[in-house]
């Protein structure tokens, strides 16, 4: 909802009012009327499900230490956090969920009409807003893990590389992803 926020400011138009800030699309395809929601332009912003997950740890290492679990290595704390049989906890299982859970219908068919990348995030920014009529603001990087010195292909040894694979196969599989990226 916070993006949905910026841009009511932006376009003087007021956007998902009524929706939770991490809301999946389905959740608008079921509360808007059905023409009103056919006629929006619905996107999205995804991310390599591999950079995803070294951006989480780093996240919970420097805002929410306690949630680590007592694993201060990545693959440790990869390993932990992907394991089914940890209990379900809220800070650690949104960076888990797949990423097209919030992009599909009830039939999982793909609904949104622009799937932008956190890869490439200001050209596809650039995309949605010139889509919605408006310019492009400048985009700040705020919350830059400063203590995050190399690629995300530098955490993952090959097992914990495959344990990602397997966790987010629909989302590698639906969005595209690789462990290295194409050219």
């Amino acid at each position: 909802m916070y993006l949905c926020s910026r841009f009511s400011h932006l376009s003087g138009h007021r956007i998902a009012g009524k929706l939770p800030r991490h809301a999946k699309i389905i959740a608008a395809k079921e509360l808007l009327p059905k023409a009103f929601f056919d006629g929006l332009f619905k996107f999205a912003f995804v991310r390599n499900p591999w950079d995803l997950q070294v951006s989480s740890f780093y996240h919970i290492r420097r805002e929410r230490p306690r949630y680590l679990g007592g694993h201060e290595e990545f693959a440790d704390f990869l390993r932990w956090k992907l394991d089914p049989e940890r209990p379900y906890q809220y800070h650690l299982d949104t960076s888990i969920e797949l990423q097209t859970d919030y992009l599909i219908d009830l039939h999982g068919a793909l609904v949104v009409d622009f799937i932008g990348h956190y890869e490439r995030l200001e050209d596809d920014f650039a995309v949605v807003c010139e889509r919605i009529g408006i310019v492009p603001p400048p985009l700040a990087h705020k919350r830059k893990a400063a203590d995050r010195k190399r690629d995300y292909r530098g955490y993952y040894s090959d097992e914990t590389a495959e344990l990602v694979a397997r966790h987010f196969k629909r989302d590698i599989e639906l969005l595209g992803y690789t462990f290295d990226p194409k050219p």
